[in-house]
This record gives C-alpha cells, sequence and structure tokens, in this order.
C-alpha cells in the first residue's frame, strides 16, 4: 500500500526528492520560455524556407525524445512523414549508442537531434553523414557540448536547450575545453535526462522550426499559452496541494498498487498514454500497459478478466486478508484530448461498461479547453506529476 500520508507533508516529499523531480516537473513552464528565447536567438524565427522537407528524420536517446518524435509526428499527419531513428548499441550509454541514415536519406530530408546529453559520438557521426548526403541538420542539445560544436562545425544549426532555471550546466571557464568542462560539472546520475521538463526543453525549439515551414502551427502566442497552462498545472498539483484537492496526487494514489491498463482516445491522447507508461516505468518502477480505443478493448480486455481482476480474490469475503501478499489488480486509466460532442463518436461508453463488467475501477482525466497543444501540455503535465508522486511516496512497509 502508498503511504499517502507522505503525499500530503510536502517536507517529506522533498527529503525523499533526491533526484530533483518535481521541481523538474513544476519548471515546464519556465523551460518553455526559455526555449522559445533560445529559438529566437539561434536565428529559428527568421528562417524562410523554400518549402517543406520531403520527410522528417529525428534522432536522440531516451523516453523524451522518444516522445518529441511521436508529438511531432502526430502533429505533422499527413503533412510530412516524421521517421524516429531508433539506436543501436551493446549498451544504453551515450558512448556505445550508434545512428544511421536511412538509404534513401539526402537533400531533400531535414535531420533533427534531440538530446539533453550531446556527449553520444554516434549522433555526432550521424550529423557528419547527413552533411555529406546533403541533409540539412538542426540539433537541440546543451550548449558547448562536443555534439552542437560538431553540428556547427557541419554547417548545421544548433539550439542550445532550455536547461533548468537552477542551473543543470555550468559553462567553461577560461581556457578549458568545452566538453571536458562539460563532463565535469554534468550531474552524476540520470536526473537531468529523466526530469520530466527536459521533454519541453527539446521539443519547443523544433515546434519554432516546423512552424516556419508550415507543417505546424505554433505561433509564438501558441507557446505562451502552453507556458501558462504548464504553469496553472503546477500550481494545481504542486506538493503543497493536498490529495483530495490535487488531481495529479489523487491519480498516484489510484495506481500505487494497480497495473495501470492507459487507454487513450484521440490523436493526441495517444501520445500521452505512451508517455505516461514509459513515465511510469523510468521513474517510478511501476508496470503499466498503454493502447488506444477502440483497439485497446479487445488487445487488453483479458488483463481485466484474469487474474489482475478485482473477482479473482475468490468466493470468501470473510476470509483474513491481513497476512496475505499485496497482488497488483488492473484499473483502467482513461484518458481523452477532447469531450465527447453529443453525438459524436467515442469508445469510452464500451470502455466502461467493459471495466465495470469485470468490477474494474477506473480514472478518468480530461484536459480544459484549448487548442492541441494546450490539451496535450496539461495531459503530460497531470501524469508526470502523478508518475512523479509514485516515484517519491514508498509503500507501507518498504
Amino acid at each position: 500500500m502508498l503511504d499517502e500520508s507522505l503525499l500530503d507533508a510536502p517536507e517529506a516529499l522533498a527529503v525523499a526528492d533526491r533526484r530533483g523531480l518535481l521541481r523538474g516537473v513544476a519548471e515546464a513552464g519556465a523551460r518553455v520560455r526559455t526555449a522559445v528565447r533560445h529559438a529566437t536567438e539561434a536565428g529559428l524565427t527568421q528562417l524562410k524556407p523554400d518549402g517543406r522537407p520531403r520527410a522528417i528524420l529525428i534522432a536522440g536517446p531516451g523516453t523524451a525524445a522518444t516522445c518529441v518524435a511521436d508529438v511531432l509526428g502526430t502533429l505533422a499527419g499527413a503533412g510530412c512523414p516524421v521517421i524516429r531513428l531508433a539506436p543501436t548499441g551493446v549498451a544504453p550509454a551515450a558512448g556505445a549508442l550508434r545512428w544511421a541514415l536511412p538509404g534513401w536519406a539526402g537533400p531533400l530530408d531535414l535531420l533533427l537531434v534531440a538530446t539533453p546529453d550531446g556527449t553520444e559520438p554516434g549522433l555526432e557521426l550521424l550529423a557528419e553523414q547527413a552533411y555529406r548526403r546533403g541533409c540539412t541538420v538542426v540539433a537541440v542539445a546543451p550548449a558547448r557540448t562536443p555534439l552542437a560544436e560538431g553540428v556547427e562545425g557541419s554547417h548545421g544549426l544548433t539550439v542550445p536547450m532550455a536547461t533548468s532555471p537552477y542551473g543543470e550546466y555550468e559553462a567553461p571557464h577560461d581556457g578549458e575545453r568545452a566538453s571536458e568542462s562539460y563532463e565535469a560539472r554534468r550531474l552524476d546520475d540520470e536526473a537531468a535526462a529523466s526530469l520530466p521538463a527536459t521533454l519541453w526543453a527539446l521539443l519547443v525549439p523544433l515546434l519554432v522550426l516546423l512552424d516556419r515551414t508550415g507543417l505546424i502551427a505554433a505561433p509564438p502566442e501558441t507557446l505562451e499559452k502552453i507556458a501558462d497552462r504548464l504553469d496553472t498545472i503546477a500550481e494545481r498539483c504542486g506538493p503543497v496541494v493536498a490529495t483530495h484537492g490535487n488531481p495529479a496526487k489523487t491519480l498516484a494514489a489510484e495506481l500505487a498498487d494497480a497495473l495501470p491498463v492507459i487507454w487513450t482516445e484521440g490523436k493526441l491522447a495517444g501520445c500521452v498514454g505512451r508517455r505516461f507508461a514509459a513515465t511510469l516505468a523510468e521513474l517510478a518502477g511501476h508496470p503499466s500497459v498503454a493502447g488506444e480505443l477502440p483497439e485497446g478493448l479487445p488487445a487488453h480486455g483479458a488483463l481485466l478478466a484474469g487474474s489482475l481482476a478485482p473477482a479473482a480474490d475468490g468466493d470468501d469475503f470473510f476470509r483474513d486478508r491481513v497476512e496475505e501478499p499485496q497482488h497488483l489488480r488492473a484499473r483502467v486509466v482513461l484518458l481523452r484530448d477532447r469531450p465527447v460532442d453529443a453525438g459524436g463518436l467515442s469508445a469510452a461508453p464500451a470502455a466502461r461498461e467493459l471495466a465495470h463488467g469485470h468490477d474494474v475501477a477506473i480514472s478518468e482525466l480530461e484536459p480544459e479547453d484549448g487548442d492541441d497543444l494546450e490539451t496535450l501540455a496539461e495531459l503530460i503535465a497531470v501524469t508526470d506529476f502523478a508518475a512523479v508522486y509514485l516515484a517519491l511516496a514508498p509503500r507501507d512497509g518498504s
């Protein structure tokens, strides 16, 4: 069982938060504004592209870069294929990862590199390969890292990644090599890469770029709305807000002893569901499954009817459960990016009926009104906060 008393003890949460996760998710709005400023200073807002690229290729390590590719592909839709280049390697370490361009990539294509690290030799090699092929290369990476220097040396464009307002990276001193300074000063663990706000630091400059191509609508006023929405969610879901009035803490408490079966409806909700599942695993070590409606119903229906269902506890209602070990029980998490209009098509009623038919509880999350990027920001922020609370609050007896 989750120790819910800790959720309503901000001081205890601060002590438990050794990786700065709460700070990382709370500063997402500030990261958006800083990323917009960096994109402007790098000249992205002044670009006048001749047209849209034939294809967009995206490379980068970790959950944040994967979500960046997912979001951009969803927003671009049929306007342009967006392809994530998955890394290969013997270990998930900066020095071991390698990326490769597809054989058809050439001058008509755009390579986007997004990384919170910037020391990956494989990404440097990829940028060099793209330059030789004639691809346009744009990278978002920490300033003065080997990757940033390499992309600029290959006539590409680098946008400095918006770092934490509290400082994750210190610029090199006079006479000090940038790569050596970065290695000496970057965080000793995976905290910087796993901070929830890292997604926005990588995503926003690329939104600015693709807005200039006409592929995605992300004007300055929309990006400011994203930052404002993220600030609002940070206030609503922050550690000082009690569980009964805090949607993220409530969701964390509901999922503590459950296997989340994350069902999404809407193209943007699908991105959020996949990110939520990945973040639960990466930050909280919590298993889950995710799928889009209506296909999620037959794909996961057996989970609700099998040993994970509450009915699998057995027939003896009066038996002593005190000494029994806790078991995960399925719980449906229904994420939707838009309310259903009167008469609109939705698989949500069928999802509720299936869950209720097996006595499986449901948690539902639906954003307030707004454009696509605002609703995306709200859903990501609430689920990020929930994953962080699950990561910080220990289970009873642990």
